[in-house]
């Protein structure tokens, strides 16, 4: 079984009929639907063109993983994470475990520290329901857009990480994007370069934070992980057996089939194989009839 574990309804013109003829054309068998709350002035303005139906509470609204969920039941799994500056966040959380099945909170992206003390509130009620916190780490670099900010970030550091998980280690998170992947290397391009290529250097803050806290997981969707396992594929094997248990397959933001064409040409054993591309998702989040 292939499980995408990080995917948004409503994205690049692909509703809820249309992911399912993606899902089915690339052979996979289910997928993680993710909202994503925050304020427009939180988001760049280009993901404006790719997210349908936006609203300027959320760049991707939980009411459109609910539909798909509701007439593809057993290709979904719904995610969803409050604004945890709403004083009902968790309130919030708890009727869409209750209400919808929610089984993953995700996708955490907001333009504030990831240790915020709302937001640990809200991690340690999932951590009470078993439920994991799939969240996106993206540093300060300066891109294309000037307007209405310089720059994009999320989360803050993997120092910003590592306070949360040693606050919530009953909580499982799964890492995901820019920082989380450049963090990989120890080369010291992860605050210079957004998507760093070349060998992997030892000394990585990534690695050092999987090898300190079980409860990391992560998640190999978009660009940026598609870049952090496939810059250096010597490097990635051993990666790959170190942390086989906690790597869990995804594409993110994208129709293309990059991600399981790199996952089915890497040299690994087929036991590892599975276990990222479908097997550690079903251990975190076991499917529901």
């Amino acid at each position: 079984m292939i499980i995408d574990v990080h995917n948004h309804a409503n994205y690049q013109y692909h509703n809820k009929d249309k992911i399912v003829e993606n899902m089915d054309r690339h052979g996979i068998d289910v997928t993680w639907l993710h909202s994503w709350e925050g304020q427009l002035n939180e988001w760049c303005p280009d993901n404006a063109k790719e997210f349908t139906g936006f609203t300027p509470e959320a760049a991707a609204p939980f009411k459109y993983c609910v539909e798909a969920k509701e007439k593809y039941p057993d290709r979904f799994v719904l995610a969803y994470c409050p604004n945890p500056r709403d004083p009902y966040a968790i309130d919030k959380m708890d009727a869409a475990v209750n209400t919808y099945g929610v089984q993953v909170c995700g996708e955490w992206k907001f333009r504030m520290m990831l240790d915020n003390w709302d937001c640990i509130d809200l991690y340690r009620y999932c951590g009470e329901r078993n439920i994991p916190v799939l969240f996106h780490l993206e540093y300060p670099l300066l891109t294309h857009v000037k307007y209405p900010r310089p720059h994009w970030w999320y989360a803050g550091t993997m120092e910003t990480v590592e306070r949360t998980l040693e606050l919530c280690p009953e909580t499982k998170f799964i890492g995901h994007a820019m920082g989380f992947w450049a963090d990989i290397s120890g080369d010291g391009l992860s605050m210079k370069e957004v998507y760093p290529k070349g060998k992997v250097v030892e000394g990585g803050k990534l690695i050092k934070a999987l090898r300190k806290y079980p409860n990391l997981y992560c998640d190999i969707s978009g660009t940026s992980g598609l870049n952090g396992i496939s810059r250096d594929p010597e490097f990635t094997k051993e990666f790959f057996d170190e942390f086989q248990d906690r790597i869990l397959f995804g594409r993110d933001l994208y129709i293309h089939n990059k991600h399981l064409e790199f996952m089915q040409s890497i040299d690994v054993p087929e036991g590892i194989r599975r276990k990222i591309l479908g097997e550690n998702a079903l251990k975190l989040v076991p499917l529901r009839g």
